[in-house]
């Protein structure tokens, strides 16, 4: 009868300590979710802001909050220079002035005041028109692969396959131009290459390579890609 006693009293000491235990641990903040993007859609060609100037004018961005978001970072990339604009925002609209006639890709960072983290949208392009345009130039090709600071093995037999993705909002690419080598200035590797991909393209190990993609419409507008960078082992 003692000894079920005394199981009885420390059954009941245990669970006192781990609730006290469990309640004295702080929940974990929720982390921001990503933005929904809603203006300029993708690969919108009539965008109209403010016209600021012959050259420039001023883009209302919106955009829905995804959740747990109490301020927002929207980045706006122009695509021909490679230049970017970080404009904050406490709420779901930011005035950006861009260039006009110019092609620029976009994407919202979410903040939190409970959390560290944070979360970026997807990123979308658009063409800021100007006057007189009827025309545009295809969208510099992206998502090159190898990527930016990949580390690929040299195969065997064959050589590596190169690929990109095209974009323009007239859907009328006809072709592309690769240009590849060891150096930063690229020379011309293939010109008029119909795919977004190119195969058996010829590398050494222990070496890094530079490329980049130019884009060509059926206007005989160009655009010319980041350059990317990856070595071989």
């Amino acid at each position: 009868m003692r000894y079920s006693f005394l199981l009885i009293v420390l059954s009941l000491l245990i669970a006192g300590c781990t609730g006290k235990h469990t309640d004295d641990v702080s929940p974990t903040p929720p982390a921001p979710k990503s933005a929904i993007l809603v203006f300029p859609a993708q690969n919108a060609v009539c965008v109209s802001g403010a016209v600021v100037s012959q050259l420039n004018s001023t883009i209302q961005f919106h955009w829905n909050d995804g959740g747990n978001s109490d301020s927002y970072t929207v980045v706006v990339k122009n695509l021909l220079t490679g230049d970017t604009l970080a404009t904050a925002a406490a709420g779901n609209s930011a005035d950006v002035t861009v260039s006009r006639n110019t092609p620029y890709s976009w994407y919202v960072v979410s903040k939190s005041n409970q959390s560290s983290s944070t979360a970026k949208s997807e990123t979308w392009k658009f063409y800021n028109s100007g006057d007189g345009i009827t025309t545009y130039a295809p969208f510099p090709a992206d998502n090159l692969s190898p990527a930016m600071g990949r580390i690929i093995t040299v195969p065997s037999s064959a050589g590596i396959t190169l690929s990109w993705q095209g974009g323009s909002v007239d859907n009328d690419i006809v072709d592309y131009d690769l240009y590849f080598g060891t150096t930063a200035s690229t020379q011309l590797y293939k010109s008029h290459i119909k795919s977004p991909t190119i195969s058996n393209v010829t590398v050494n190990p222990s070496t890094t390579y530079y490329w980049k993609i130019v884009t060509r419409d059926s206007n005989n507008n160009t655009s010319t890609s980041d350059v990317a960078e990856f070595k071989t082992n």
